[in-house]
This record gives structure tokens, C-alpha cells and sequence, in this order.
């Protein structure tokens, strides 16, 4: 660090997502004048919000600070790492850094979106630094579920932080090389100040298996179906995992093909950019798949999480354009459902094995997430002063924090973060200091932030309730009743089985109006109320169900 290093100053550690749920990863940095923001990532929707395609972080903070905000660090090019860039960048528009890979993947979503020219990218390498601000953030080299993952090594005149990102230990990769345990060391030595280390599955004991033990599993797979037409669904990020089963195709002769729009994207970046090896003459396009007979064909695929619009799940349904599933078909998943997924992806199996093919389930992934064994290792080399579990809900974060005190942390030195806290750091002490805003945007379609708690809650009501609109017409001046009332409903009761129950209603709602009118309400706020509630009592009476109720009043 440079010369002016004092011990005394504090460095601000502001997690804007990523720390209540699995996903939506962002974290602000703040030294004197400088922010620096390590990822910039998605998350999907809950099943409660109803029309809504993915939720990305409130970085308000970030655009009330934008003149210290020096640029977004990217760990790796997962999607809750990377998918909210293309919307905040809008806001903010400040350089990326990353390894090659990752900015790759960053740019193929910038180019859909004709942000390319107007963003600066920057591809450091494993090893290398990035001056910005008061920091220096150094990349180094870990194993993940995807290729040119790396830990940051943050250099602040406060001390040294370390960010894991997510990681695993994995001492045989397909790909490169082995995590670089010995920078870890190193810092260790120097002394560091906080490890922010990847909780996502500190609940599992012992260490995650290497990814070459997938490649066996598919190696036996493929020798024991040699008759039968193969698809493996996997994640589309994973590249070594692709390139596994590229291996064990060319090695029993077959010829495979890519499938799925992030599958054709990402395996295509790959590629060009060296990260996976494809045998000339192997990989062919799906129209060519009939030329070849089944049983010498692989469909590599997504939709390993059961996502309806996904490759697999269209083939499991049958409304898939160019394949269809056979009982000579022997289907591999190569993931795990991730949590909330388990229903759809049980759903998926049940509709192929219905098909009459065969589904394989087992020993066919690994985690790209360190388990505890792994995480006490990160912990014994870095040695931090600080421990900051991040990256998974609070379960995972807990379990990380025992195991820091395991490996000798003290407790009052295990700092458990929400999402929007203000933690400072300084040599002397480590405290949440204060707040910021922070929380879900949720985008529906085109539209970014413009459905909220709200907008929410009514689509949750009427799901789950219904909608009843009362119609009536008054004339303009006497507020005599010219029409009406009359009664609409969707999603409450079968009309043409109803029609009793709707003219009691329509009686109510009738006496209602007359009552209104008889004491000369002439406030139509006043008239709709007194239809809602006299129909919402009634409703409730009879059925024990309570619609949403719009009345609509027009002058004539």
C-alpha cells in the first residue's frame, strides 16, 4: 500500500443484497473518497410474486454516491453475480472489471441491449491488480461451477479484505488450474483484516468431490447405454461439466448437439475463447440430428431446474419443435434442484419416465460450493481478524459463523450483516454503524420498479380471491340511478352455477344504492364504500370469502 497507511482509518462494508437469500449478490466497499462494488447480480422471483420475471438490488445508495462510486468488480459470471448489470449500469455508469470469461459473459448481455459501446470493460487476469480509489483489488485464482472464478484480495489503507466469491477447493479441475491456495497463505501472513467468505453450503460437512468425478459417472453412463439415445441437462454455465460429456460422447463415438438459448450463448463464448476443447466433427446442429441414428447421439440441454420454457421441460411436455422423447431415450440431470425448484423439477422426471425413458439422477453432479472442510481450510490460511459470512440465508451464514469460532475466531469478532447495513471496519474495532436503503426491485417484462408492495399484494388478493366489479350508471346532476347495478365476477364463483347466490348479491348491492341516493350521498368515494362493504359483509356471510371488490360508477 502506499506510504500514508495509517492503522487508524475505517473501511465500510455495505452489503446491498445477496445476504437474506441465495442470490442478488452485491457488496459496496467505502474508504475515505472511493466505492468499490464487487458484483452486481439477479435473483428469481418467490412464488409469491405473482408476474414477475427476476428481482434485482436497490442501488440507491450507490446513485446518491456516484461521483466516489469508482467501478463493479466481478467475481464470476454467474447470473446472481452478473444479471442485474444491463439495468443498473443504465443508472450508473462506471467501468467493469473481470476475468476473461466473465467480461465475455458480461458482454454478450451488454450487446443484446446496445450497451456496448457506452460501457468500459476491463479483462484483469488471475494475479494481476486494479487500482481504484484509495483501494487495489487483486484477482485470485479459485475453482467454481464455472470457469475463471476468483476471490478479490481488497487493499485498503484500513487493511486487507478478503471476498471469497463463490468458491470450492478443487485440486483436480477439468479446466486450469487448482484454487491458489498459497496467495490465500500469503495474505494470511501479511494479515488480514476481514475474510468475507461463501456460506452457500456451509450446512454440508466434510469437502466437496472434485468435478472429474462427474466425468467418470457420465464415462460409466454412456457405456452402459450404448444402444439408447443420451440427453443430459446441466447447467448452462457449467462449462467443464459440458466439456465432460463432450469427452465421453467423442470417446463412444457420437455426435453431440447443444440445446437451449443459454446453453447455445455461453458454450459458444466458451469456445471462442479457449475454455472448452471440442473434437472437430463432434458438435452438429440440432436440424442434422436425423441424419445420425439415436443411439450415436448426445443432446446436451438446460432446463436441469425444471424452468417451464427451458429445452427439457418442452421435451418433457412434447412441445418441443425438433425432439421428441422416446423410451430409447436415457435422460441424465446434472444438478441438484436448487431450493423452491424441487417441485418442478419431480415434475419434469415424472412426465419423461411417463414417456417410458429413463431418468438418472444420481452421483451425476457436484457442488461448485465449498463445504465445511473447505471453509476451515480458507479460514486456518487466511487467518482474518473478522469474519463475515455472505453469499446464502441466514441458516447458511449461521453455520459459517460456528465454524469461525471453531477455527478460533473470536465471537465478538464474528459479525453477522443484513442486507443495508453500514458495517465499519478498523483495526481497533468492527461495528454496524448505521443503514442505507437497500431491498428488491422487481422487474415485470419491460417494466423496472413500477410493480410494488402494492401492485403485489392486489395480484396476490385477486389470485387467491377473485374479483367482483359492480356497474352502475347515475345521471350527472340528480344522481338518479339510469342503469345498473350490475355484477361481474372472475375467479370467485362459476357464474352459470351461481346465478341464485349473484341475484341475492345483486339485491344487496341494489338496497345498497337506494339507501345512498334516498339520504343524497352524492360523494361517489362515500357510494362505493358503502357498496363494497355492504357486499363484502354479505359475501362473507354466505361463502366465507372475501373478493376483491371494484365498483365503477359513470355519469351520463
Amino acid at each position: 500500500m502506499k506510504g500514508k497507511e495509517t492503522k487508524n482509518d475505517t473501511v465500510k462494508i455495505i452489503p446491498l443484497g445477496g445476504l437474506e437469500q441465495i442470490g442478488m449478490n452485491i457488496t459496496a466497499f467505502e474508504c475515505q473518497d472511493s466505492i468499490i462494488v464487487v458484483d452486481c447480480g439477479l435473483a428469481f422471483p418467490t412464488d409469491d410474486m405473482l408476474g414477475i420475471d427476476l428481482v434485482i438490488p436497490d442501488v440507491t445508495y450507490l446513485k446518491q454516491n456516484i461521483d466516489k462510486v469508482k467501478g463493479f468488480v466481478i467475481t464470476h459470471g454467474h447470473e446472481d453475480h452478473i444479471g442485474a448489470l444491463p439495468y443498473i449500469l443504465k443508472e450508473l455508469n462506471v467501468p467493469v472489471y473481470g476475468t476473461r470469461l466473465t467480461i465475455a459473459l458480461i458482454e454478450n448481455k451488454l450487446r443484446e441491449i446496445n450497451m456496448l459501446k457506452n460501457t468500459r470493460r476491463k479483462v484483469i487476469k488471475h494475479g494481476q491488480s486494479v487500482n481504484l480509489g484509495c483501494f487495489r483489488v487483486e484477482f485470485v485464482k479459485t475453482n467454481h461451477s464455472i470457469a475463471d472464478a476468483s476471490a478479490l484480495a481488497i487493499f485498503s489503507p484500513a487493511g486487507i479484505i478478503v471476498h471469497t466469491g463463490d468458491f470450492k477447493i478443487d485440486y483436480t479441475p477439468v479446466f486450469g488450474d487448482s484454487i491458489d491456495l498459497q496467495r490465500f497463505a500469503e495474505l494470511g501472513k501479511k494479515g488480514v483484516l476481514a475474510l468475507l467468505c461463501d456460506s452457500t453450503n456451509a450446512i454440508r460437512s466434510g469437502f466437496t468431490a472434485s468435478e472429474r468425478t462427474v466425468g467418470k459417472t457420465f464415462d460409466s453412463i454412456f457405456a452402459d447405454h450404448l444402444n439408447k439415445r443420451i440427453i443430459v441437462a446441466t447447467f448452462a454455465s457449467n462449462v467443464d461439466r459440458v466439456q465432460q460429456i463432450i469427452n465421453s460422447a467423442y470417446k463412444y463415438g457420437r455426435k453431440c448437439v447443444v440445446e437451449g438459448r443459454s446453453m447455445v450463448n455461453v458454450i459458444g463464448t466458451a469456445s471462442e475463447l479457449g475454455y472448452i476443447k471440442i473434437p472437430e466433427g463432434t458438435l452438429i446442429d440440432i436440424e442434422q440430428l436425423k441424419n445420425y441414428p439415436p443411439e450415436k447421439t448426445v443432446l446436451i440441454t438446460t432446463g436441469s431446474q425444471g424452468e417451464s420454457m427451458a429445452a427439457l421441460s418442452r421435451m418433457a411436455s412434447s412441445i418441443h419443435k425438433k425432439v421428441s422423447i422416446t423410451p430409447n431415450d436415457v435422460i441424465i440431470l446434472s444438478s441438484t434442484p436448487i431450493p423452491g425448484n424441487e417441485k418442478a423439477v419431480a415434475k419434469v422426471i415424472n412426465e419423461l419416465s411417463m414417456k417410458g425413458a429413463e431418468v438418472i439422477f444420481q452421483d451425476t453432479h457436484v457442488s461448485g460450493h465449498a463445504c465445511q472442510e473447505e471453509i476451515k481450510l480458507i479460514y486456518s490460511l487466511v487467518h482474518p481478524k473478522y469474519s463475515v459470512p455472505i453469499h446464502g440465508e441466514y441458516r447458511h451464514r449461521m453455520t459459517q459463523a460456528s465454524l469461525a469460532r471453531d477455527v478460533g475466531i473470536p465471537k465478538e469478532n464474528v459479525l453477522m450483516i443484513n442486507s443495508g447495513d453500514v458495517l465499519e471496519l478498523s483495526q481497533e474495532k468492527g461495528e454496524v454503524t448505521g443503514h442505507v436503503q437497500a431491498g428488491a426491485i422487481l422487474v415485470d417484462g419491460l417494466g423496472v420498479g413500477d410493480v410494488g408492495n402494492i401492485v403485489l399484494r392486489d395480484r396476490q388478493n385477486l389470485a387467491q380471491n377473485g374479483i367482483i366489479i359492480v356497474v352502475l350508471t347515475l345521471e350527472k346532476y340528480s344522481n338518479q340511478l339510469l342503469a345498473g347495478p350490475d355484477i361481474v365476477s372472475r375467479g370467485f364463483v362459476y357464474v352459470r352455477e351461481s346465478e341464485d347466490l349473484l341475484e341475492e348479491a345483486k339485491r344487496v348491492v341494489d338496497e345498497a344504492v337506494d339507501d345512498c341516493l334516498h339520504r343524497h350521498v352524492s360523494d361517489w368515494g362515500k357510494i362505493k364504500n358503502v357498496i363494497k362493504d355492504s357486499l363484502s359483509d354479505f359475501l362473507w356471510k354466505r361463502m366465507k370469502r372475501n373478493p376483491m371488490i371494484l365498483p365503477i360508477i359513470m355519469e351520463v
